[in-house]
């Protein structure tokens, strides 16, 4: 599964980028971890969890959220945050899926896989994916309305580049299109399944510098 990505640029390219408010998220671009902090966004009401008002549709803004949400209380390690999503049927996340007030967009410029290969020390090999011709992708996500608002990554089965090169899972890329986006923040689940099913290509890049 995805444990690092990076997104190389600052919260007010990445705001224009998606058509969003950047509003006061300080982010300046860099290595994205588990249990940091890292631009999303939303299209729900400001700040908490809730119907939105009716007669529109909510501008889309960018929040800084924890990157992993918090377990059920009946998981084997209930502080061992959850930082991505295979089972969309799941109890867990199927009222926050079927709630398109809590899918989110995640900014990405490239995503971190595991391959199968090592290298001469015997290191498990790095490999670094993008879609081609994409500075600032999307990635699909979704939030739990917690102390503190966490979003987990939505993955899939590796496919393509990702699966030549050894890699098991992939996050779930959003097509570049508004109208998938639009889809994957206020449509109908049927609507936002039908976007991940046309979930983008990945392909193999540079390591990133810096």
């Amino acid at each position: 599964m995805t444990q690092l990505y990076r997104l190389d640029a600052p919260a007010s390219e990445v705001a224009e980028r998606f058509g969003a408010r950047a509003g006061d998220d300080p982010w300046a671009g860099g290595y994205v971890a588990p249990l940091k902090f890292a631009p999303v966004i939303t299209a729900g009401r400001e700040f908490i969890a809730g119907p939105r008002p009716a007669g529109g549709r909510l501008q889309p803004r960018m929040t800084p959220r924890l990157w992993g949400v918090l377990p059920p209380p009946s998981a084997d390690d209930p502080t061992r945050r959850i930082t991505s999503v295979r089972n969309t049927d799941s109890p867990f996340w199927i009222g926050n899926l079927r709630n398109s007030e809590f899918r989110c967009l995640v900014p990405a410029s490239a995503v971190m896989e595991w391959g199968s290969g090592t290298d001469y020390e015997g290191r498990r090999l790095r490999h670094w994916f993008a879609p081609a011709d994409r500075p600032i992708f999307a990635m699909a996500g979704v939030w739990k309305d917690e102390d503190v608002p966490a979003f987990a990554l939505l993955s899939a089965d590796a496919g393509g580049a990702v699966r030549e090169a050894g890699c098991r899972t992939m996050p779930v890329i959003l097509p570049d299109r508004e109208e998938a986006r639009q889809d994957w923040l206020h449509g109908s689940w049927d609507a936002a399944s039908a976007v991940l099913r046309e979930a983008a290509k990945l392909e193999e890049k540079p390591a990133p510098q810096g």
